[in-house]
C-alpha cells in the first residue's frame, strides 16, 4: 500500500490538519446511513469502501453523504478494503471505523485529539478503565486474551487489547506500515509493525456495542488462526529497516479517560439518532 504523496491535501475547515475516516462496507445499508449521520464535524473527508455489496450499502451512502467518496475494493477482505481506503485518503489525520455502528463515532475526538499532541497511533481499547464491550462471546474473550498475551510477550508491548479496529494514525505514520494484509487480521499487523517501528502510541477507552442489524462477516476459529499467523510470522520476519537505522524502541502510553458512567448507552447512542 502506498499514499499518493503528489496528492494535494486538502485544508480542514477547522484550520486545523484535516481528518479523514475511512470505513469499509460489505452489505450494511441498514447500518452505514446511521454512523454516517453521527460523524463529528470535525471529519472532514469520508471514504466508504464498498466490498462487493449486494444491497443498497452504496446508494445509501451517497443519499446520506453526498460528499463521502464511495470506493469498489478490486479484492476481498476487511483488510483489503482499509488498505484501498488509506490509499486514497488526503487528510492529515486517518481515522478507521466500521460501519455496522457498533463503534461510536463520538470518540473520533478523543482520537484526533491526541494525534494532534503528537502520538503517531491511537488505537482504542475495550479492555482498559473505561472502556467496555456488549459484543464478545465468552468464547470469543478467551481467545482475544491468549492472542494479546502472546502479542504482548513476543513483541515487549504492553496493550489492553489486540483485535478491535478503532485505530487512528498521523498520515506519514500510516505510510511506514507498508501494510500488506486482506482479512480481519490487518488489525494485529497494524498493531505489531506500529512496535516494529517504534511508533509512539497511546491505547484510550473505548465501548464497543452491538451492531446496529444483521450480521457480522467475522469468524472466529479462522479469522483467529490468521491473527496468530500474522503474530509468528512478523515477530520473525526480517528487521524493518527504518527500525534498525533509527534504534526506536516500542512506546506505548494508556490514556484513561473521565466516562459517563452510562458509557454503555453514551456508546450506542448512534442508535437514537
Amino acid at each position: 500500500m502506498r499514499l499518493d504523496e503528489t496528492a494535494p491535501l486538502t485544508t480542514s475547515s477547522r484550520g486545523g490538519p484535516q481528518v479523514s475516516v475511512v470505513i469499509p462496507a460489505r452489505n450494511e445499508a441498514e447500518n452505514i446511513g446511521l454512523v454516517l449521520r453521527a460523524l463529528p464535524e470535525i471529519v472532514d473527508e469520508v471514504i466508504v469502501v464498498d466490498g462487493h455489496s449486494s444491497d443498497e450499502t452504496c446508494d445509501v451512502v451517497r443519499a446520506r453523504r453526498p460528499d463521502a467518496v464511495v470506493l469498489s475494493q478490486t479484492g476481498r477482505g476487511k483488510g483489503d478494503a482499509l488498505r484501498t481506503g488509506f490509499a486514497a485518503a488526503r487528510g492529515e489525520f486517518v481515522v478507521m471505523l466500521d460501519a455496522d455502528g457498533s463503534m461510536n463515532p463520538a470518540e473520533i475526538r478523543r482520537i484526533v485529539r491526541l494525534l494532534e499532541d503528537g502520538f503517531e497511533f491511537v488505537k482504542g481499547s475495550r479492555f482498559m478503565t473505561g472502556g467496555g464491550t456488549s459484543d464478545i462471546t465468552g468464547a470469543r474473550r478467551v481467545g482475544a486474551t491468549a492472542l494479546l498475551r502472546l502479542a504482548n510477550v513476543l513483541y515487549g508491548t504492553h496493550h489492553t487489547d489486540l483485535l478491535y479496529g478503532y485505530c487512528g494514525f498521523r498520515r506519514d505514520s500510516l505510510q511506514r506500515l507498508c501494510l500488506s494484509a486482506d482479512g480481519f487480521e490487518i488489525e494485529t499487523e497494524i498493531v505489531v509493525r506500529a512496535a516494529r517501528y517504534g511508533l509512539m502510541t497511546a491505547e484510550v477507552p473505548s465501548f464497543e456495542a452491538e451492531r446496529l442489524a444483521g450480521k457480522s462477516h467475522l469468524h472466529a476459529v479462522r479469522d483467529g488462526f490468521r491473527v496468530l499467523r500474522t503474530l509468528l510470522r512478523e515477530r520473525f520476519a526480517p528487521p524493518l529497516a527504518d527500525r534498525d537505522e533509527a534504534g526506536l524502541a516500542p512506546v506505548l502510553i494508556a490514556l484513561p479517560e473521565v466516562v459517563p458512567s452510562d458509557a454503555k448507552s453514551e456508546a450506542a447512542g448512534i442508535r437514537a439518532r
